[in-house]
């Protein structure tokens, strides 16, 4: 479809934190470049943050949910975690859609840059490193680095959290080889904003690169 109105879109976020719904939809829309209207919707099923691989998991059913509660109203849809729970099943509905891990790791492996991910959650890293076999990215993809620290407690320190992320980054270019470093959490939206200045490489916030994406998706 082109985009000859304000197409609408609606971000999902899998977590049940309406707070951390507000901040994603913020960001998707400071990364809008005009011409979307960008709304959120929070599960309520879903723990407040979504930190295993058996929570991920649970939650892409609340997320199809959602989103066929919405099909008649939005033009596409963002699925805002980063291991992209319930898209697949989105995508057959035959809805604009992408996910925010997927989109993160197309922008990151353009031009064939050898890429990696930074995150903070240590039991999500084997769904982490499934992702780019997916995608049919496993030559470029040179692994996961996670932060030093609780997840949960360093999602309530801004500072901590962004100086663990930091290392993180800092160990997937120097001891990996990433050209590019993804910042793997939607959650972990306003870090990846403020991490981007820190580092020559480019650092990818994952929630407009999903913007960027959905925006072709629907110009295409």
């Amino acid at each position: 479809m082109g985009l000859n109105r304000r197409a609408r879109i609606l971000l999902i976020n899998p977590n049940s934190n309406a707070a951390t719904s507000a901040m994603m939809v913020a960001i998707a829309k400071s990364a809008a470049t005009g011409g979307l209207d960008i709304i959120g919707a929070t599960a309520i099923r879903a723990p407040q943050m979504i930190v295993s691989a058996e929570a991920l998991e649970a939650a892409a059913p609340e997320v199809e949910e959602i989103a066929r509660a919405h099909q008649e109203s939005c033009d596409g849809i963002i699925v805002s975690a980063f291991g992209d729970p319930g898209l697949p099943g989105i995508k057959a509905m035959k809805l604009p859609a992408v996910g925010i891990g997927e989109s993160s790791m197309f922008e990151a492996a353009e031009r064939g840059r050898h890429f990696g991910v930074a995150t903070t959650t240590p039991l999500l890293k084997a769904k982490i490193d499934a992702l780019p076999d997916a995608l049919g990215l496993p030559p470029l993809y040179t692994g996961t680095r996670i932060a030093e620290g609780d997840p949960e407690a360093l999602m309530r320190d801004p500072a901590r959290l962004r100086a663990a992320l930091a290392g993180a980054v800092e160990a997937c270019i120097v001891q990996d080889g990433a050209e590019a470093v993804i910042i793997g959490g939607g959650p972990l939206g306003e870090a990846a904003r403020d991490l981007q200045p820190m580092f020559a490489v480019p650092v990818i916030a994952p929630i407009p690169s999903a913007v960027a994406r959905i925006i072709r998706l629907l110009a295409a």
